[in-house]
Formats: C-alpha cells, structure tokens, sequence
C-alpha cells in the first residue's frame, strides 16, 4: 500500500518543496501576532521540518515538540500562501511522526484509548456531568462555570459545564417529518451531544420545520480531529471507519453537522485519513459530498423556510477558522441570519480572524490562547453588537470566556438558535391568533 505523509515523515518533501520562504504567512498568524518569533508562524516551523528531514534536528527534542504543538492548524497561513503549501498536511504528519518515534503522553493515550470505546467515553462524560459540581462553581446568569481550585492555572478560567443528559440520550433515533422532502443523519459531534445539547435540539427543530426526516443514531462517536491533531493517527482511522460504518446504516441522503470542526472530518479529515484505504477511500469519498453543515444544507440543498417571526438582536459573526478556511463556509450562515426578522448583523474588522480555541491548544498554550481572544474582545467590542454568534461548539465556548472575562454578561450563540427562536416565534404568533379567533 502506498504510504501517506502521516505514515513516512519523507513524504512530505515536494510539500515543503512548495515554499520560497516569501513570509506572507506571518501577516495571518494569531500565534505569531501575539508571540513575534520566528518558529511562531508557517515559514519557522517549516524550516524546522526541513531540518527534522535533514537530521540537523531530532523530533525528541523536547524544545522542537513545543514548537510543533505551538499552532492552532487554523489554516489561515494556508490562505495567504501564493504557493499553495499545505501547511496544516506538513504539521500533522511531523506530530504523526512523533507520535511513532516517542509514544504518545499518558495522558493522551488514555483520552484516545477511550474515545474509541463509545460506551466507555459516554460513561466517562456522564461521570463527569454528576460530578462536576465537585469542582466547578456555577457562575451568575449563563456566564457558565468557574474552577474551584485554582489548580495551579495562571488566570482564571470559565467552562460551560457539562450537560446533565446528553443530547442523544434525549433524542430519538429517528424523527419523522409529515411531508419528508429527504433524510438526513445528523452527526452530533461530542459537544453538542455533552456540553450544548440545547443547539442540538435548534438542529433537530429547523430541520423538521423543513419538512426533513432526521437519524440521529446513538453509536456515532467522535470525528477524532483532536486525535490526528496529536498524531494518533490510527486511533483516527479507527474512528473515522466506525463512524462512516454507523452513518452508512442510516439509509441517509446527506449527512448534516453544525460544527465546523466536524464537517471538516467529513468533507477533508477522513478522505485525508483513508485516502490509501481501498475499502473505506471510497466510501470517505462518497461522504465528502455529501456532507453539509446546516447552513449549506438549508441554503443550497432545500430552499429552507424562510422565518417570519421576530427576534430582536443586533449581532455579530465570528467565522470559524474550520468552517469557513476549510469548508467554505461564511456567506450562508450570515444569509441565514440576514433573513430573521428583526435581526441587524454587524460585521467586525476581522470577523475570520482565528479566536484562539484551537481544541486542546487553549489548554496547552493558555497565555497565547487567551490573548489572541482579546484581540478578538476588542473587534467585538467595536461593533457594538448585544449577541456574539458562531457556527462551532469550540468557538462559542472560547468566545464566551472571553466575553466573561472582559466584563460582559452573555454568552456566545449559534446562529441556527436564532433560526429556531424565530419559527418557535412564528408558531407562538399563530396560536395566540387562533385563541384570539375562537
């Protein structure tokens, strides 16, 4: 079988090969804005894996390993690269080069170790929702959680808490719609079935509104981006194949996600993956086409319902660095938006500009994380806007602590929660008409 770069570090040569070292890259890093060194950005790390090849550097080198994890794999060097070097390719297959030469972290082997046994994760999470209380304070109104214990951190941090009932414990298997113009799968993605199950329900609601049938098998697991951003890249494999095998079965015409992260495992993750697989490439294939985050599904599958009822807000967008670098999504949600009654959109300076979640890299690298969200503060702050809405469970938990932490009192939302607020709008309307009436 032929060997992918995540297989043999040599493979990504012509990839490196790409770049004439011209430094646009520097202009669009959060990592390097915040930082100013050279390792920070593409160009520096680029130049490192030149060197791991040439053996002038050694991947066990623990000051190399922290240059390597130091980046969000945001993609957003990839969009101002005149070259077109796959950088995010290059970064993933040296930790995957890692990963095989020195192991992976306790730590993270026991995470990944678990989050391929659904059934295990799942009882982990329910776990950590009963005992949560332990060591996390709530916080007033919906700001979420604060630790209890400092833990050694250096600022405090806000978490939105874990949800009592996961999503897909609430939910059936399958809703059906009185007039199904087709079927979907809806992939969850863990934080919108442990952490956010309420935007789960909005997804559920907009599409039955839309007269579409809706599977929501309870098997799914995670999409595994955390994992092959770490290197593990056969635990990613393992999930991507468990996970086409689950959808499969469905009997789904399009697969549906409203996390960028996750519709970027199906549209590019697992095609990357399994891209030698002469079982699963095809079927990877197979769902990369047709697999759509809600917006693109209710905007250029269906020609959604437009909303009628109203929701005052004036509101701004964040674009998620997954959705809209790698999936090309950014117009559809704002369509969306623009179409509820009595919402304003007010556009920041750099409504693209990566908000500093990065997954796990707002753990591993907290001081850089959380001042590439000030900058984010600030061309929020500018808009003057009352609501801050995304298209990801990962943004929306960042940018909520960062609203938290500079002093203002919402959270942020996901745009398909005011698509869901405006029907619920629309159907309260007529019910009071037809009282009225009788």
């Amino acid at each position: 079988m032929k060997m992918t770069p995540y297989d043999k570090l040599e493979e990504v040569q012509d990839a490196l090969a790409k770049c004439m070292k011209c430094g646009n890259c520097m202009a669009v890093c959060p990592v390097y804005m915040t930082e100013k060194e050279e390792a920070a950005y593409a160009r520096g790390k680029l130049s490192i894996a030149e060197a791991i090849l040439k053996g002038e550097l050694d991947l066990r080198d623990e000051d190399v390993q922290e240059k390597l994890f130091n980046c969000l794999v945001c993609t957003s060097c990839m969009q101002n690269c005149p070259c077109g070097v796959d950088v995010c390719k290059i970064m993933l297959s040296l930790r995957a080069a890692l990963a095989r030469e020195t192991g992976l972290h306790p730590i993270k082997k026991m995470i990944f170790g678990a989050l391929k046994n659904q059934p295990i994760f799942d009882k982990a999470m329910k776990a950590g929702a009963a005992l949560q209380w332990m060591g996390l304070r709530k916080l007033p109104g919906n700001a979420g959680y604060e630790p209890r214990f400092t833990m050694g951190l250096a600022m405090k941090r806000i978490f939105p808490g874990l949800a009592k009932t996961p999503f897909r414990d609430q939910a059936p298997e399958l809703i059906k719609a009185e007039n199904r113009k087709m079927k979907v799968s809806f992939f969850t993605g863990c934080a919108f079935n442990y952490i956010f199950p309420d935007v789960a329900r909005d997804v559920v609601e907009v599409l039955k509104e839309n007269d579409v049938e809706v599977a929501i098998p309870k098997e799914q697991q995670c999409c595994g981006i955390a994992v092959f951003a770490h290197g593990d890249i056969e635990t990613a494999r393992e999930l991507a194949r468990k996970n086409i095998d689950v959808m499969e079965k469905t009997g789904a015409d399009y697969i549906v996600t409203a996390c960028g992260s996750c519709g970027e495992s199906w549209q590019h993750g697992f095609r990357e993956l399994l891209s030698e697989d002469l079982a699963y490439g095809p079927k990877a294939d197979h769902w990369k086409r047709r697999t759509h985050d809600i917006s693109t599904f209710l905007t250029k599958v269906i020609d959604y319902k437009k909303p009628t009822g109203r929701v005052e807000a004036t509101v701004t967008y964040h674009d998620p660095c997954h959705l809209k670098k790698v999936m090309k999504v950014f117009a559809e949600p704002r369509a969306i938006l623009k179409s509820i009654p009595g919402v304003t959109l007010k556009e920041m300076t750099k409504p693209d500009a990566c908000c500093g979640s990065g997954g796990s890299y707002t753990i591993t690298h907290l001081e850089t994380s959380m001042a590439i969200t000030g900058r984010k503060m600030d061309d929020i702050k500018k808009t003057g806007a009352d609501t801050v809405i995304t298209g990801c469970p990962g943004c929306m938990m960042q940018l909520s602590e960062g609203l938290a932490n500079s002093g203002q009192d919402h959270v942020a939302t996901h745009y398909i929660s005011l698509l869901a607020r405006s029907y619920r709008e629309a159907r309260n309307s007529r019910t009071e008409e037809i009282k009225h009436a009788a």
